[in-house]
């Protein structure tokens, strides 16, 4: 019978974990000018890389498709199966084609070869066989190795997928490096969730001046607060001089404050009197994700965002961010247990 206790099962998982990271370990020793080539055609690809797998090959495929895509090389996926019905006329001649098989000689993928070799599209072939029916057809091998099956009967696909997913992943990154693939190249394949909105910047989530609570140095706070609020109502008061420069801020917190001290006298006082002169701010271009962390760290509700001359353009509010510093402070507990101690 099988053990199943806590102890025993995680020792399983662990003899698993260690088998697969093992040899993932082995192929990036074993990586060879193999590796080089396949990169330098990858880079050299005008068109787009069409790759091609079948069952878990087929499902790591898909996975480094999507990674080359969203790392600055065009790519799509292609059934094998699917292309002998029609799906061939996706084929270009300045594309390449990745075909990710473990033996070389998956049924689906070797009948699509020579239908490839007719298009004149180079193939690039990611597998553990180079003397497989694949590995013939292909212009560049980059070999799996041959690895054991971290399964208990030796059989389903796990370190073999995982050393595939892995070299994808090397032959992607590699090449998005060659193609000076940037940040905001990253940004703007990536507008969605969590992840799109921490690499944009803060100009798209601010709110913009006309929108903000602004007053003069010489306002007083009681006729600064006496004022119709702006549409969106917004936590602070961003003091400017009349050219826009910002040169404070008041928020509510220090007007609260002034009440819990009972001075009275300070609301009809200049506010530049009870601001917070050169406050935190941001410029322009800041990537949101770094205002976040500004936020979390400072302990701050607004972040007002400046031109290159200190003029005022908006303001970010933290209310607006809740999710991302949510995200933020995950991250922060995240580091403290895999430390030990505050990230």
């Amino acid at each position: 019978m099988v053990d199943a206790s806590e102890g025993s099962l995680i020792k399983h998982g662990r003899e698993i974990l260690r088998a697969e990271g093992e040899a993932v370990l082995d192929a990036a020793e074993a990586l060879d000018d193999a590796f080089v080539r396949a990169v330098r055609l990858l880079e050299g690809c005008t068109g787009s890389v069409v790759v091609t797998g079948i069952g878990k090959a087929g499902l790591v495929a898909r996975k480094i498709s999507a990674t080359l895509a969203s790392t600055g090389t065009p790519s799509h996926f292609l059934h094998p199966a699917e292309a002998m019905h029609g799906d061939l006329g996706v084929l270009r001649a300045d594309d390449v084609m990745l075909a990710v098989s473990q033996s070389g000689e998956t049924e689906e993928i070797v009948r699509l070869l020579p239908h490839v070799a007719a298009f004149r599209v180079p193939i690039i072939a990611l597998t553990a066989h180079p003397d497989s029916s694949l590995g013939k057809a292909a212009r560049v091998v980059v070999s799996t190795g041959q690895v054991r099956e971290a399964c208990g009967l030796g059989l389903a696909p796990s370190t073999s997928t995982s050393v595939m997913l892995a070299l994808g992943d090397a032959l992607a990154l590699v090449t998005s490096g060659l193609r000076a693939f940037t940040s905001e190249d990253f940004a703007r394949r990536h507008p969605g969730g969590s992840l799109g909105r921490k690499l944009a910047v803060v100009e798209d989530s601010m709110h913009p001046l006309a929108d903000c609570r602004v007053a003069g140095p010489a306002d007083t706070v009681r006729e600064v607060f006496s004022r119709p609020m702006p549409r969106r109502r917004t936590g602070a008061v961003m003091v400017l001089e009349a050219d826009d420069r910002l040169v404070g801020i008041f928020t509510d917190s220090d007007l609260a404050r002034l009440f819990e001290r009972r001075n009275d006298t300070a609301l009809d006082r200049p506010i530049a009197e009870v601001m917070t002169a050169s406050p935190v701010v941001v410029p322009v271009g800041t990537r949101l994700g770094d205002a976040v962390a500004i936020l979390e760290a400072r302990r701050l509700s607004e972040l007002p965002v400046i031109d290159g001359d200190g003029r005022a353009l908006g303001l970010v509010d933290v209310v607006d961010l809740v999710g991302l510093l949510e995200d933020a402070a995950a991250a922060a507990r995240q580091g403290v247990r895999r430390t030990g101690h505050a990230a």
